[in-house]
Order: structure tokens, then C-alpha cells, then sequence
């Protein structure tokens, strides 16, 4: 389920984000302490060995070891790799979460153009609404785990009422190797060509406008399906988690804190506990695992997008909106404000402090020097400037 705080940072307030902190479901935390407590453990044993196990000579080539493991850890370019990674994987989620595909004004314009308050008109509208959830359906199914599980055979979208076994027959008997989503396209224009000639479309620019916004629908679920198919491509994935965990597998050994009598340059203290190493590796892994989680929002993760959500909401919508409300009007009445040409509503209490003045430009409350315009127009009407 996506974790939302929006309420919570409403306002700039002092560390206000800081309780955003104490969160579990969707945190850092939850996402990364595992490889936290693997990395922890690891430094803490090679430090019990170099500290109690190895020989003289064996702790003098271990010194040199870690002090060889820290200078070209460096050189590995972990946060170049990573920031550049991270920003196209979010760049990338974001753009899936603006394309998915919603119903509103499709229903919208079904219900204005589709006529006919008897059973048959009633039936074209909530058959055309249903193609359109159909076809989301079908592409939610082939790239969303969590629909997969909901409805894993064609029996289940069946029961759930999004098809009839004739449509399955049909549906089923049209032979192709590829993912049919785009049948319920055609039957929707089909459909659609038919109520035109019933008379139940009267105007073919109503036509038009219903099948271009079911293709721009289209354009949505074929770009969710692209995405689906052609994702980042695998060696750059690689290539990122190699360079951050290749790196944090030098720090196991070059960061570990030497014999201070030693005099090795920056070996002053032994702190035991590498306090900045930890939270370098909790920065960096932890960015990882944020790539990780959005690179496919489709899962099932805290904040993947909540796409069983969008199938209930969007069929309890649309067909209410097509059926219910199709030619349902309230009645008119005079408003408030009929006989008030300076119309503005009122502010509760707690509101009143937004009750401003209108903004009018920023020279409004510019000041002149006092008879400066008084002078000049008079130095120009002597001089025969003005007319």
C-alpha cells in the first residue's frame, strides 16, 4: 500500500521532518537492515581476527592490505554511478505513474454522447464502459504481480464480471502468439460504429472524439506494457550494484581501525565501532535500494502503486457515471450570489488570516518624491512639450 505523509509536511515547521523518521512501513529501515546487519557483522569479525587471531607478521601484511583497500577504494565512482542511476530510475517511475491508464474521460463523454434512457442505451453505455476496463485490466494483469494473484486465468475475469463467457469464446478463439489486450479496443469501436448508425450517437464529431480518447486510453496501457517490456537495460543495473557493493567489500578490509602504535598516517584512534563507514554504507546502499524498489512499481513493495485500487475505483466510477448519472440533473436554482455583483464566499475563523487583498502589481505602493511629477509636467508645458 503507497505510504503517504503528504499531511504530515503540510507546513514548514522546525525539524519537521523528523517524525517522518520514526516511520517503519516504507522506510529506510525496513528496506535495508538486513544488509545493514550483514555488513556489521562482517566488519566485526574481520576486526575480531586482525584484533586476536593473526600473528605479528600476519597483522604488519593485513595493515598494508587495509591501507591499499582504502586509497583505491576511492577511486571506484560510486556516487556518480549511483546518483546518475537513481535519477533515471525515478524519472522513469514517475513517468509510469502519469500514464496509467484512468477511465474519467471516456466516461464522460459516454455519457453525454451515448443517448437512449431505455434498457438498450443503457446497455450500450455500460458495455462500451466495461471494454475500457476490460482493456486496463488485461494490461494490469500482464505487468502488476498483485492483479496476477488476483486474477491469475480468464475464469477469474470472467467471475469478476469485466467479460462474458461470449466474449471469452471470441476472445479465446482469436489465435495470436502476442498479448491481446487491444481485442476490447476493437469491440469498444465496433460497438461504437453500431450505436452511430442506431441513431444512439447523433453526431459524428461525438463519434470522433469517443474513439480519439479511447486511443489516447490506448497510448496509456501500450505505454505501461512498453515499460514493462523494455526496461533499464541490465548492464547498467549490474554495473551500479557491482560498483557499490564492490566498493563497501574494500571497505570491510580498509576501513578497520589499525594499531595506533603503529603510526600509520590517519590510525590515530581505534574507535572500534566505524561510525561513518556505517552511515556512508547506509547512504549508498540505501540509495540502491530506492532504484531497487522503483525500477518496477508494479510489485508488491509499500510504495508500488496500488493497481487493484485502480481497478475497483475505476469500475465503480465509470459505470456509475454512465448509468446512474447519465441524464441526471439536479434542479436549477438561483445562486447566493444572484443579486451580488461582488460575489466572495466567507472564511470560517481558522481561515481568516488568508483573507487578503487583491494583488494589483508591484509599483502600486511605489512612492514618488513629493511635486516630482507636479515639476516636470509644468517644466514641459512651459517649455511647449505637452499639448
Amino acid at each position: 500500500m503507497t505510504v503517504t505523509y503528504s499531511s504530515k509536511v503540510a507546513n514548514a515547521t522546525f525539524f519537521g521532518f523528523h517524525r517522518l523518521l520514526l516511520k517503519w512501513r516504507g522506510s529506510i529501515y525496513k528496506l535495508l537492515y538486513r544488509e545493514f546487519i550483514v555488513f556489521a557483522v562482517l566488519y566485526t569479525a574481520i576486526s575480531f581476527m586482525y584484533r586476536l587471531l593473526l600473528t605479528g607478521a600476519q597483522k604488519r601484511y593485513f595493515e598494508k592490505l587495509s591501507i591499499y583497500c582504502d586509497r583505491y577504494a576511492e577511486q571506484i565512482p560510486v556516487t556518480f554511478v549511483l546518483g546518475f542511476y537513481v535519477t533515471l530510475v525515478v524519472n522513469r517511475w514517475w513517468n509510469q505513474f502519469v500514464n496509467l491508464p484512468w477511465p474519467d474521460r471516456l466516461m464522460f463523454l459516454i455519457s453525454s454522447s451515448v443517448h437512449g434512457s431505455d434498457e438498450h442505451g443503457r446497455l450500450l453505455r455500460r458495455t462500451l464502459m466495461r471494454y475500457v476496463n476490460l482493456t486496463s485490466l488485461l494490461i494490469f494483469r500482464s505487468v502488476s504481480t498483485a492483479v496476477y494473484k488476483r486474477f491469475p486465468t480468464m475464469d477469474h475475469v470472467v467471475e469478476a464480471g469485466f467479460m462474458t463467457a461470449d466474449e471469452r469464446k471470441l476472445f479465446e478463439h482469436l489465435r495470436s502468439p502476442h498479448l491481446k489486450y487491444w481485442v476490447p479496443f476493437i469491440w469498444f469501436g465496433n460497438l461504437a460504429a453500431k450505436a452511430r448508425k442506431e441513431g444512439r450517437i447523433r453526431d459524428s464529431v461525438d463519434l470522433q472524439s469517443l474513439m480519439t480518447e479511447m486511443n489516447r486510453f490506448r497510448s496509456w496501457c501500450s505505454l505501461l506494457f512498453g515499460y514493462d517490456w523494455v526496461g533499464i537495460p541490465l548492464v547498467y543495473t549490474q554495473v551500479v550494484t557491482l560498483a557499490v557493493y564492490t566498493f563497501f567489500f574494500a571497505c570491510l578490509i580498509g576501513r578497520q581501525f589499525l594499531d595506533p602504535t603503529k603510526g600509520y598516517s590517519g590510525h590515530d584512534l581505534d574507535l572500534y565501532i566505524p561510525i561513518f563507514t556505517l552511515l556512508q554504507f547506509f547512504f549508498y546502499a540505501g540509495w540502491l535500494k530506492v532504484a531497487e524498489q522503483l525500477i518496477n512499481p508494479f510489485g508488491e513493495d509499500d510504495d508500488d502503486f496500488e493497481t487493484n485500487w485502480c481497478i475497483d475505483r475505476n469500475l465503480q466510477v465509470s459505470l456509475l457515471a454512465v448509468d446512474e448519472m447519465h441524464m441526471s440533473l439536479p434542479k436549477m436554482k438561483k445562486d447566493i450570489y444572484w443579486d451580488d455583483s461582488a460575489a466572495r464566499p466567507p472564511y470560517t475563523l481558522a481561515a481568516a488570516d488568508y483573507c487578503i487583498p487583491s494583488f494589483l502589481g508591484s509599483t502600486v505602493e511605489m512612492g514618488l518624491p513629493e511635486g516630482s511629477i507636479t515639476d516636470v509636467y509644468k517644466q514641459k508645458l512651459t517649455a511647449g512639450g505637452l499639448p
